[in-house]
């Protein structure tokens, strides 16, 4: 049985990945946790997930909830997540990174921290956005530079980190297919008499609205045409079960850090 640690367990995502892991054969809640202070703190984590009680409450981050947990699926906060890294790294427990709005600094901690146990860090887990990855870098490698590329994404209004993380991971496979330096070419904001666009602009554009769980687009736009590829979220199911694919797949793992293109046999891209 792979006993599983929840990190932001009281969130939308958490919650979801307790019933499916309640529902599951072969997984089972070893703690769930969240930050100090958060109401949840205490009560039973079923009855957060709309399960029942199950008998473990909700609590926060020690090394002592580590014990016999087989992994840590970790939807928290930047933050938090350096703090369980800590703690995986001690006890040498695998990693599922799903938190999003990392810093460069905290992006090398992690990488530093994948030589001792493995990491899977993804900023969307399920299959179509994966696919959606290899299909633009390879899209882009195809049209060269002879297209504008925008990318357009929309989440809901309680979304903290902007642009998404699935949105800057598109520009990356953008840019690592055209060798143009994202940091140099990225476009983040328009306003005003702004001028030309430049050719090797990769714009990044973003949306908060309602409920919307997660729509990414990436444009190209060439002479008198236009292409779309688009991927849109109805529910975060898709996300919470890839998740756990994750978790299971990471135990048979060497350190080193992953991410869902290799649990889904797509590591090529």
């Amino acid at each position: 049985m792979t006993r599983i640690v929840i990190t932001g367990a009281a969130g939308r995502m958490g919650s979801l990945i307790m019933r499916l892991i309640h529902a599951s054969h072969d997984l089972k809640i070893a703690a769930a946790l969240e930050k100090p202070g958060h109401p949840a703190i205490g009560r039973d984590a079923g009855e957060i997930a709309g399960i029942g009680r199950i008998g473990v409450p909700v609590g926060t981050f020690s090394e002592k909830t580590l014990k016999s947990c087989s992994v840590i699926v970790d939807f928290s906060h930047p933050e938090s997540t350096m703090e369980f890294l800590e703690g995986a790294k001690r006890k040498k427990i695998p990693l599922v990174i799903g938190t999003t709005g990392m810093s460069d600094a905290q992006k090398k901690r992690i990488k530093d921290a994948s030589k001792i146990i493995p990491i899977v860090m993804s900023p969307n887990m399920s299959l179509g956005v994966n696919l959606m990855f290899k299909i633009v870098g390879d899209t882009s490698r195809a049209l060269k530079d002879g297209y504008d590329i925008e990318i357009v994404e929309a989440h809901h209004r309680m979304k903290k980190d902007a642009p998404s993380g699935t949105a800057l991971r598109l520009a990356e496979s953008v840019a690592a297919a055209l060798k143009r330096n994202l940091k140099k070419d990225a476009v983040y904001q328009r306003k005003g008499n702004i001028g030309e666009r430049k050719p090797s602009e990769i714009g990044i554009q973003v949306i908060r609205a309602g409920d919307i769980v997660g729509d990414h687009t990436v444009l190209f736009g060439g002479p008198g045409e236009r292409l779309e590829i688009t991927h849109r979220a109805t529910s975060r199911e898709a996300f919470a079960r890839g998740a756990l694919s994750a978790a299971r797949w990471i135990l048979k793992q060497r350190p080193a850090l992953y991410n869902m293109s290799h649990v889904l046999g797509l590591a090529s891209q």
